[in-house]
């Protein structure tokens, strides 16, 4: 597939065009998604360096801006890429999106924003914009009553339907819990402790065996390559618990479906995770939209060069985007970018 990189001027030269330019790639660790990323932005003229969120902080006596992303000095960054948040205390992850939110607010393009990033790491919110936005998605319910949690469960299972309990934050697959009745017995709910007192249910969509799902990374509104994960740990199939990856076809169903997700969070780039869909096989189902996606094992079988695409999309869409709005108020765009403000 074709990746079309809008806003860019196929006559210039992107090294060129981008040559000064600084990058802060936002991450808790650094390793080969880091490193890959460095590199294309690099051979785009760029400078890229990675910045942890947790060493970010907010000081109003800091001009001209109150914000500190060290590596900067006084000057903002002329755009974020968020790589990773670092877990914590709710008012250190506060503060660390706070971080995001401000830049933003500084007119500084983040890729993603945090508003989007928030969307995406709440599962509950996920389910509820996909679901307004008329994408398919299993049946969700999400409170803080283990009592309507299991009366869901209840009801699912005299349908003959199971049911997975998952944490409202996580990924990779861990926490998930299959629920419903097995051997003729309905097992009661387990105990929200492990889940913060949150009940996030998802009706479970059997499939075929060996199970599988797909991994769609969308980059700037395209699908832009596509994996199916088989396998795994029994019916969960995150690469991180030992699924395969295997190149998939993006289909017209398959790659429509994740974009119109990632559309619906407000995403730039996002990893959605979709199965078949028993009823429709022209409507397959988002389980989720990562936010802050790896792609690691999609590069494993993939020819696109997705770190490549990524830092494209940032340079020749977002950060040209922002130039291109301050030159229309009237003021040449290397004079007023954030990175440019000493």
């Amino acid at each position: 597939m074709t990746i079309t990189q809008t806003g860019a001027d196929p006559d210039a030269n992107p090294t060129v065009a981008h040559a000064g330019v600084r990058i802060a790639i936002m991450t808790d660790e650094t390793g080969w998604h880091t490193g890959r990323l460095k590199k294309a932005f690099r051979a785009r003229g760029a400078e890229a360096r990675c910045v942890d969120l947790a060493d970010c902080r907010i000081d109003t006596t800091w001009r001209p801006h109150g914000l500190v992303v060290p590596g900067f000095g006084h000057a903002l960054p002329d755009a974020v890429f968020v790589r990773g948040i670092a877990g914590g205390t709710f008012e250190q992850v506060t503060l660390r999106l706070g971080i995001l939110h401000a830049l933003r607010e500084s007119g500084v393009p983040v890729y993603n924003d945090a508003r989007a990033i928030e969307r995406s790491v709440d599962k509950s919110m996920t389910s509820f914009l996909l679901h307004r936005a008329g994408v398919p998605t299993p049946p969700t319910w999400a409170g803080e009553s283990a009592a309507f949690a299991q009366r869901v469960l209840m009801r699912e299972a005299a349908a003959g339907r199971q049911v997975v309990l998952k944490p409202l934050f996580g990924s990779q697959g861990h926490g998930l819990k299959r629920l419903g009745a097995r051997r003729g017995l309905l097992a009661p709910l387990p105990s929200l402790a492990r889940y913060q007192q949150v009940a996030y249910l998802q009706r479970f969509v059997p499939g075929a065996r060996p199970g599988f799902d797909w991994r769609v990374l969308v980059i700037g509104g395209q699908a832009v390559a596509a994996m199916r994960r088989i396998g795994g740990k029994g019916w969960i199939h995150n690469f991180a618990q030992g699924a395969l990856c295997e190149p998939a076809e993006l289909d017209a169903p398959l790659a429509q479906t994740a974009v119109r997700a990632a559309a619906a969070l407000g995403l730039d780039y996002a990893g959605v995770d979709l199965i078949p869909n028993p009823d429709d096989t022209a409507r397959p189902l988002v389980l989720e939209v990562n936010g802050v996606a790896a792609w690691r094992g999609l590069q494993s079988v993939t020819p696109v060069d997705l770190a490549a695409a990524l830092a494209g999309d940032l340079l020749d869409r977002k950060l040209a985007a922002r130039r291109r709005q301050i030159e229309q108020a009237g003021e040449p765009a290397f004079a007023v970018l954030p990175g440019r403000h000493a």
